[in-house]
Parts: structure tokens; sequence; C-alpha cells
């Protein structure tokens, strides 16, 4: 990765892999535009007790995201399963620690989006990806879903949403994202990354 290029961060958490799967779609897509690179991060899962448990560095997928990473991006997308119509604990957890980027602003006015897998087809793709933008729009980002110019949108019978990408797992977590599925992702990563190179252009005011 080059120290000079503007990234979007892609941070995801995936318990089963298939967020993780749309996490790398999404980071393809930004890869598509020239000028800008994705960087992928993941969070770590959380426990009922106070004790920490897991390892600093993941066995696998992507390392554990810092504030730092959040700070810089010009763009952010987040990924999550969804618990209940809702993003999974772990996410949510690292997302209400950044009260420190919300005091700085630091990342009002950068563009935002986010998506989900879930385990069947009403399973509340929707309402997730709809609460996960919340604490976006509380940090003062611009939401970017995906536009019905996308016509996989018309066409999908799994996942596919204008508010983010998702994806149908199935019930057992082991269904591969599907072409229409990749399609949306893909192409969400690349309006994510053309909306970030454009904002990332103009001056920003000092908050």
């Amino acid at each position: 990765m080059s120290a000079s290029l503007p990234y979007v961060l892609i941070l995801y958490y995936s318990r089963h892999g298939a967020t993780r799967a749309m996490a790398e779609r999404l980071a393809a897509g930004v890869e598509s535009v020239r000028g800008i690179e994705a960087r992928l991060r993941s969070v770590p899962p959380v426990s009922p007790t106070c004790e920490a448990v897991d390892p600093e560095i993941p066995a696998e997928g992507a390392i554990y995201a810092s504030l730092d990473d959040l700070r810089h991006c010009a763009g952010l997308a987040i990924g999550s399963p969804t618990r209940f119509g809702n993003m999974a604990a772990p996410l949510k957890h690292f997302l209400d620690g950044t009260s420190e980027l919300w005091l700085g602003g630091a990342l009002i006015d950068k563009p935002a989006t986010a998506f989900t897998s879930t385990s069947s087809l009403h399973g509340g793709q929707e309402s997730t990806l709809l609460t996960m933008l919340v604490p976006l729009l509380h940090h003062g980002m611009l939401y970017a879903g995906l536009p019905y110019s996308e016509t996989e949108l018309m066409e999908t019978t799994s996942g596919g949403t204008p508010y983010g990408a998702s994806h149908l797992a199935g019930k057992r977590s082991d269904r591969p994202l599907d072409e229409r599925e990749r399609h949306l992702a893909h192409a969400q990563g690349r309006r994510l990354a053309r909306i970030a190179l454009a904002l990332s252009a103009m001056p920003r005011e000092e908050c």
C-alpha cells in the first residue's frame, strides 16, 4: 500500500466468512478506481467477561482496526452480519469507542456506506443497514448507498438493497456470494471510492 494515496477503510466483523467475502469484493471495487486504495480491517469479538481473551493479531483475515485507520481514511465502509435486525456487538463495540473522533470532527463530510449478510432472506438485511448508518450520520459522514442504475437491484432474488450490498448466506452460513451479490458489492466499493476521491480533493473546513 502506498503511503501517499488516499484509502477507503473497509471495516468489518465476520464470524463465518460471508461478511469477510463481501468486504473483499468491496475492496476490489475500490481498487478498480485509479488513485485510491482499499484498507481492510476487522474488529475482535467481544466477551461477556472483563478479561481480554483474544490475541492482538487475529489468526486469519484482516488485522484489527485502530482509531487512526478510521481517522485518516478518505471513505468508510462498515460490514456486519445481522443480529436480530441490527449490527453484531463487536462492530457496535468498536464504533462506541470512537468518541474522540466525534469530538474532533475527524469524519465530517467523508463518504460512508454499509453492507451485511443474513442467514435468511427476510432476516433483517434492510433494518441492519439502516441502523448501521445511524452512528455514521452522528459522525457527520455522507451516506452513499446503491443506486438503481445498478440493474441487479431489480433482478436479485437473494441479497442486494439500495441501502447497501447484502448477502443471503443460508441457514448454515455456507452459501457463497452469487453473481449479482458479487457485482453489487464491487459496484458499491467502486462508487464509494469515486465519491471519496472527489471529496478528498475539496478543501475541508476546520471544526
